[in-house]
């Protein structure tokens, strides 16, 4: 898979279909990428390139939103940042979200490292020096 460059909102949705074709079928993706770095504004964009119409927000109290796709697919949006422990994760019922075969985006992934699946993509995103965003596959 290669690197994609986000050039500016303006390219963002070019960037997210890209991103799209890249992943191909794989449907559980790890966003890694430090605080305001674009992780919520990249997956909102993937969210509107696939139809979705609800307003796409961060999860971060509620751990997940679903959306759905304008082929009323199922989109989960996870935000694992404010998580206190592993058991909050499983409680939520994260297993059956990750096996569903619908698409899961994750940011802040890395608090529940050891519960992803070994077919996650895996993503870094991050700011360039020129105020570009480098997704990186890791």
């Amino acid at each position: 898979m290669k690197n994609i460059v986000i050039k500016g909102l303006d390219t963002i949705d070019e960037a997210a279909k890209e991103f799209l074709q890249e992943i191909g079928d794989n449907k559980i993706i790890a966003l890694y990428g430090s605080m305001g770095a674009g992780k919520t504004t990249f997956v909102t964009a993937l969210c509107r390139v696939l139809g979705v119409e609800d307003v796409v927000n961060s999860p971060t109290f509620t751990i997940v939103n679903e959306y759905q796709t304008e082929e009323g697919e199922p989109v989960f949006h996870f935000d694992f940042y404010r998580i206190k422990s592993l058991r909050e994760v499983e409680d939520l019922g994260f297993e059956e979200y990750v096996y569903s075969d619908c698409l899961c985006l994750m940011e802040w992934p890395e608090m529940i490292e050891e519960m992803l699946p070994e077919e996650t993509v895996k993503v870094s995103i991050s700011e360039q020096e020129d105020g570009t965003r480098l997704i990186k596959f890791i």
